[in-house]
């Protein structure tokens, strides 16, 4: 049987695209990356502490076959945007093969490159694999979004049927594991009154938990005025809006080409925690004074800056803005953060004397990141038992009304 991960010409269904794309897994024998992911844990990791507590994965990412299908034919097409530079190393780079012999382990975790290109069948699985990694780690759940870059480098009509397939897909998911899975629903942003339709038949149809959508869409970000229907509906909808971040958006694209520092090491902060000071700056959180919004990885370093957007962008500081409340007022008020990729006990313990107990939640971030580590994390960072099982699962539960 051949080992290729997309048949050439092949009319593309969920049966025939499902199977390729498994391919590599099942049958070229891709190897589990178990074993490699609890030998990077084993260094430098302190011992678990506390008793058992359980914990709610918040930012964790799901692929369909289409979705995959569609992102694969768009970085053939190439394009000067930065996002096409992960993506094709996960949707169209040569697979890695396990070797005949046992001696060749592996890439290590650490090896982002070759550890890329092992992250398709954990993306698409969404039964047995998955859940095995959660039970051998003590994970609870996960909360499923759509991975990057969701829907939203499609043209319109794509996007909008892509997104609605997606929900209906993780719904489909959620039902079989009701216990392990809870998710957030992507949108179409290129169409925003056909994402507000969307995102309402998620909430009051598919009793999805809230909205996942990979920042700037067509380098544009939510505080433009034509997109303020999505704003409308997640706050309509009480639903809150996980702004995940991508590479930077073209105006801001050009020092960020070298090096490999248009992504996680650097660029994604950098685009994400710019979203979400435009949104604080433009006035829009004055006019959607309910909306809730939540930044993955530590808060997309914006805790740290707190101090400094104060001083700088107090209400009436520069001309051009629109804020009535200090940036750190918005954040306090409007957002919560999740730990995603940020395995520091201190910046965790800043985190959470900076903005509240309430306002921190765990996150692994898988498949990108590994399971071990993170839950090692959370079991040994220097916390009392009521704040490590906020962070780990109470926040979680009241602000993605998750089950407990």
């Amino acid at each position: 049987m051949s080992t290729k991960l997309y048949e050439e010409n092949a009319p593309v269904n969920r049966r025939t695209a499902l199977v390729q794309l498994s391919a590599l897994a099942t049958v070229a024998g891709w190897p589990d990356q178990a074993g490699v992911l609890t030998s990077h844990a084993d260094v430098n990791t302190p011992p678990t502490v506390g008793k058992r507590v359980r914990k709610i994965a918040t930012e964790e990412a799901f692929m369909i076959p289409e979705v995959a299908t569609a992102v694969r034919e768009l970085t053939r097409r190439g394009g000067s945007n930065l996002d096409l530079k992960l993506l094709s190393t996960i949707y169209d780079a040569p697979p890695l093969v396990a070797s005949a012999t046992s001696s060749q382990a592996p890439p290590p975790v650490s090896n982002r490159d070759a550890s890329s290109r092992l992250m398709l069948p954990k993306l698409l699985d969404l039964d047995d694999g998955r859940l095995a990694d959660m039970d051998e780690n003590g994970v609870d759940m996960h909360l499923l979004s759509l991975g990057l870059p969701g829907v939203q480098m499609f043209e319109t009509d794509q996007a909008v049927g892509l997104a609605r397939l997606s929900n209906d897909r993780l719904a489909e998911a959620i039902r079989r594991h009701p216990t392990r899975f809870a998710g957030l629903a992507c949108f179409a942003p290129q169409d925003p009154s056909e994402a507000a339709k969307e995102m309402e038949r998620s909430i009051n149809t598919l009793k999805l938990n809230g909205f996942l959508v990979n920042s700037h869409t067509g380098n544009a970000y939510l505080d433009e005025q034509r997109f303020w229907p999505i704003l409308e509906a997640a706050e309509a909808l009480g639903a809150p809006l996980y702004i995940h971040p991508r590479a930077p958006s073209d105006g801001m694209a050009a020092p960020f080409r070298d090096y490999r520092i248009e992504g996680a090491i650097w660029g994604y902060a950098i685009e994400a925690g710019t979203h979400a000071l435009r949104l604080m700056l433009s006035g829009v959180l004055d006019r959607f004074p309910r909306l809730k919004i939540v930044l993955g990885h530590m808060g997309e370093a914006l805790p740290f800056w707190l101090w400094r957007l104060d001083f700088m962008g107090a209400p009436g500081a520069r001309a051009g803005r629109g804020n009535q409340l200090k940036p750190s007022e918005y954040f306090k008020r409007n957002f919560s953060i999740t730990t995603s990729g940020v395995e520091d006990p201190l910046a965790l313990r800043f985190s959470i004397d900076k903005l509240g107990i309430d306002s921190v939640m765990w996150a692994i971030d898988y498949p990108y990141q590994p399971t071990a580590p993170a839950v090692s994390f959370i079991e040994s960072a220097t916390l009392t038992d009521q704040e490590r099982a906020k962070v780990a699962h109470v926040n979680a539960e009241r602000i993605f009304r998750i089950a407990g």
